[in-house]
């Protein structure tokens, strides 16, 4: 809550206990406490405004505002006031209110340096870069202290980062600030590191790369001091800008010889060494060969170097660094990919690979630094490679089973070592069947062997063995993928959860669970296990995708919800905590962090991430709760959804996707490529446009709800109905062509949608009809038959087990568990135009009852729309009986199946105890598909519900 020990009033004792009350949640005490208060003090504004946040707290939103208001017009300048409305309108997220307040506390006492600064804040939080620039002026101008002249330079910064016209801001801001901040160093006023920071970035981004090398290399230079080799690399980065090759070589030269160790260095030390050779530079004959010292030219002197760095690591007493004995290996990769024949002088890459191993197998990084270097070797060593490997590693004598295990925890680094790098090489996928089942076999003993060092872990760490439980489910994976055998998925879903009774805090067990539960189409357990991954933060963007990507589409439509709720929690608060951020980094001069910052908040806003998971909880709560507990009109108009315009930021769509959070160890062939990552995006994009545009159809849907009959002509223009249809026709254009894209990535999505689109489509065609006429009446009642057509044909392909027994073996079909989804969300739509046409039909049936009794002809024919209305809507019911009938089944076959039954025979490899890790795995997805289908069934009663209370 707001600061109290800034009042030095009576009202601070006063105040206090609506302060505790608000601090402690409990918002209607401080509300009566509030009252009480203004009783006896009608002028206490403050009190007012803290009764104002416990009402916006207890949902009281407009009559919250309402009260603010009133104090705010007052344009109050005691702190306790502007505090609280402060804290109020961030609550309300109007961060724009709180410019107004504060400009108003300046106007009244011009002097105060707390109300001014409060200003540039409240600016900041709104992005108002232009009236930061001169509250940050206006501050100085009272309180010349050098932080608040460069808010004001920032802020002119940042007029040219976020300018639309880059001449603008190469010409007009960025100029200026680079005068303010030279009228400072002339006048010798530059104080703080963060200032040279500032004056670094001014002169980078207008391209005056000379004048930043000067500054760094002159006195300013000499305060950046907070971080290791801040001058250094800053002026490696402009010899680079610059293309100053020999300065470039010369100090990555110096700086290596200081640090061996600093990979950074090495690459650039390469990089320019090969732009000299191809310049063909020498040095002048006279003096030192540049600013920075010794200059390397040849491919031999860089040979040597790297060699001579490599024999004072081999001299030491203490154990070597990694980083000279990885440079021989980049420093032949480049040379092979210039074709010079030097690479033979530093030795052959698989008898360095072999010593890197001796020196450093024992660590985790190991077959990371190596992995990348692998391709030295010809497909010929491959084997041979990995036999020298094998004996570097320390292992006892065969026991029974005829395995060999390591004696302590640096011996099974070693191993898993050689295992990691084996599979690198394509050898593990190279083995037949039996090759795979015997190497997993070896992976699970080496893994329970190893278990027995978990006495020195704590619960929260990792077990040594782990990695051998991950590979063996990699196996596990390979021979599933490649046999179509899902029992070998059943026991890789066993191992893992055997593998996180152990090591409860590995993600890496838990994403591969995830995932693979997902692919069975089992949500039930995905919840629980990405909620234990205590995502942090920026992760809910970037790993987030692997809970909500399946939510909607399996049944597990409460899951579903709190899923996406999860993720659009930290969206909604990434803009309020980035301005936080923002204002953080002005008040401590991290000048450079701010465009950063703004960055970030932009990178989020525009997440495909984000995006989705907007759409997918917006449809799941249309498809969930409209004309449940709401209408549908009252449901679009609560979510705000805009038929007409676009939210999503299409042309500036950001892929944040993590999709290399798992960990692999396969060969390079069979890595992640681009063109995957690109066909990935495609198809998320595509899926994204078709459910923003059903989304966006089934708005304007809504906007028609209520609308009175189209037969005439007039009163349909006078209430802008015709253009509601218009909207409606574009959007169904616009869903044709996406489901045309989408048609050659993905068919079996398209012909889900298209059974929505037909029902859409329909009430444009209605909508467009001329007449009464008895043709017209006959195309809807076709109409009507196919759409109930439809839906059979839909509901056919529903039809069989989700999970049943097979030879004593468990069998799954999870796609059918999706169909049974997207048949329901048809059957939403389907009642939706059911009901707008039922809204278009009572007018045409009440005017008809009119005129019989007018005429008492009791004779007069019904039209034939009439008719058929009815018996599309008696159609619905049966199909939708059908498939109540058909969850009610699978119900019941599900309870009854019997998993205990299922052999887990010795032949699979597995012990007893593993058997049983393996049935948790089954009783998990038997349990998710359960409780998917009664999901369902309550959701397909309740839309039964509907279709029985619709009538004309």
């Amino acid at each position: 809550m707001a600061a109290r020990g800034h009042v030095q009033d009576p009202n601070d004792r006063r105040l206090r206990p609506i302060y505790d009350y608000l601090d402690n949640g409990n918002n209607k005490m401080a509300i009566q406490q509030a009252d009480k208060l203004l009783k006896k003090h009608k002028d206490l504004h403050c009190a007012k405004v803290l009764k104002a946040i416990g009402m916006q707290r207890t949902g009281k939103q407009d009559e919250a505002f309402n009260l603010a208001q009133e104090v705010a017009t007052l344009e109050p300048t005691d702190d306790n006031s502007l505090q609280a409305l402060t804290i109020l309108y961030r609550e309300m997220h109007r961060p724009e209110l709180v410019t107004k307040l504060y400009e108003a506390a300046v106007r009244k006492v011009p002097l105060s340096e707390e109300y001014h600064s409060h200003l540039f804040m409240a600016y900041a939080r709104v992005g108002d870069y232009k009236k930061m620039q001169q509250a940050g002026m206006a501050l100085y101008k009272i309180v010349p202290k050098n932080p608040y002249y460069f808010w004001s330079v920032m802020s002119l910064v940042m007029q040219a980062i976020s300018a639309q016209d880059e001449k603008l801001a190469q010409t007009m801001f960025l100029p200026l600030a680079e005068r303010m901040v030279e009228k400072m160093v002339k006048e010798e006023k530059i104080e703080a590191e963060a200032e040279v920071q500032l004056y670094f970035m001014i002169l980078e981004r207008l391209g005056k790369c000379v004048e930043a090398l000067n500054m760094v290399r002159g006195p300013l230079g000499e305060k950046l001091t907070s971080e290791l080799q801040s001058r250094e690399n800053k002026c490696m980065m402009m010899y680079q800008r610059l293309q100053l090759w020999p300065e470039c070589n010369a100090l990555s030269y110096k700086l290596l010889l200081k640090n061996p160790d600093d990979w950074q260095f090495y690459l650039s030390y390469f990089d320019s060494l090969f732009h000299l050779m191809d310049m063909s530079w020498s040095p002048s004959e006279e003096g030192q060969h540049c600013v920075e010292g010794h200059v390397t030219t040849t491919v031999a002197e860089a040979v040597k170097f790297v060699v001579d760095r490599m024999a004072e690591e081999d001299k030491k007493d203490s154990r070597p660094l990694r980083g000279p004995y990885m440079a021989c290996l980049e420093l032949i990769h480049r040379l092979r990919q210039r074709g010079c024949p030097d690479d033979k002088e530093l030795g052959d890459p698989l008898e360095l690979m072999v010593q890197f191993f001796g020196k450093f197998g024992d660590k985790p990084c190991c077959i990371t630094d190596l992995k990348i270097y692998l391709h030295l070797l010809p497909p010929e060593q491959h084997t041979q490679f990995r036999n020298r490997l094998e004996e570097l590693v320390p292992l006892g004598e065969a026991g029974e089973d005829g395995f060999r295990f390591p004696g302590d925890t640096k011996a099974l680094q070693r191993h898993l070592c050689v295992c990691q790098l084996s599979r690198a090489l394509g050898l593990q996928h190279a083995l037949d069947t039996e090759g795979k089942l015997s190497l997993i076999a070896q992976l699970k003993a080496h893994y329970h062997h190893g278990l027995r060092f978990r006495k020195s872990c704590l619960k929260t760490e990792l077990q040594f063995s782990d990695m051998y439980c991950l590979m063996a489910a990699h196996v596990y994976i390979d021979l599933w993928t490649e046999n179509g055998d899902e029992n070998m998925l059943w026991q890789c879903l066993g191992l893992l959860e055997e593998g996180l009774s152990f090591s409860p805090s590995n993600a890496q067990f838990k994403l591969l669970l995830l995932l693979l539960f997902c692919r069975l189409g089992a949500f039930q357990p995905v919840v629980d296990l990405y909620s234990s991954l205590d995502a942090k933060h920026v992760q809910h963007d970037t790993i987030g995708y692997l809970l909500t990507r399946y939510a909607g589409s399996l049944g597990q439509f409460a899951a579903a919800s709190q899923s996406c709720n999860f993720s659009l929690r930290f969206f909604h608060s990434n803009q309020k905590d980035t301005s936080e951020y923002i204002i953080q980094a002005y008040k401590y001069g991290a000048f450079e962090k701010i465009p950063e910052f703004i960055a970030f908040r932009t990178r989020l806003n525009q997440s495909l991430h984000f995006a989705q998971v907007r759409t997918e909880r917006m449809l799941l709560d249309l498809y969930t709760e409209a004309d449940i507990t709401l209408s549908l009109e009252e449901s679009v108009k609560a979510m705000g959804v805009c038929a007409e315009e676009e939210d999503i930021p299409w042309d500036n769509m950001r892929d944040n996707r993590d999709l290399t959070v798992l960990v692999s160890w396969d060969p390079k062939d069979r890595e992640l490529t681009e063109e995957h990552r690109r066909l990935s995006l495609e198809e998320e994009s595509v899926w994204l446009k078709v459910r923003s545009l059903t989304l966006r159809l089934l708005a304007s849907l809504a906007l028609l709800g209520h609308a009175p009959s189209p037969r005439n002509s007039d009163k349909t223009n006078e209430n802008g109905v015709t253009t509601k249809s218009s909207t409606l026709q574009n959007l169904l254009s616009q869903l044709d062509q996406t489901l045309q894209t989408a048609a050659r990535i993905t068919e079996k999505q398209t012909k889900k949608v298209r059974g929505q689109r037909t029902c859409l489509s329909f009430v444009v065609f209605w909508f467009s009809s001329p007449d009464d006429s008895s043709e017209l009446q006959s195309q809807i009642c076709n109409t009507f038959k196919s759409i109930v057509v439809q839906l059979q044909e839909m509901l056919s392909r529903c039809k069989g087990e989700v999970l049943e027994m097979k030879d004593r073996r468990l069998k799954t079909q999870p796609s059918l568990l999706e169909t049974l989804v997207f048949f329901l969300e048809t059957v939403c739509v389907v009642l939706w135009v059911a009901s707008y046409s039922a809204n278009v039909l009572r007018p045409l049936k009440s005017s008809l009852q009119k005129k019989k009794k007018k005429k008492k002809d009791t004779c007069t024919a019904m039209p034939v729309v009439l008719c058929g209305f009815q018996e599309w809507t008696s159609g619905l019911q049966g199909v939708v009986t059908q498939a109540l009938d058909h969850v009610k089944a699978q119900e019941a076959q599900l309870t009854t199946l019997k998993l205990a039954a299922l052999t887990l025979e010795e032949g699979d490899q597995q012990t007893q105890e593993e058997c049983g890790f393996t049935r948790v795995a089954m009783d998990k997805v038997q349990s998710s598909y359960l409780g998917s289908l009664q999901e369902l069934g309550d959701l397909l009663r309740k839309r039964a519900d509907s279709l029985k209370s619709l009538k004309i």
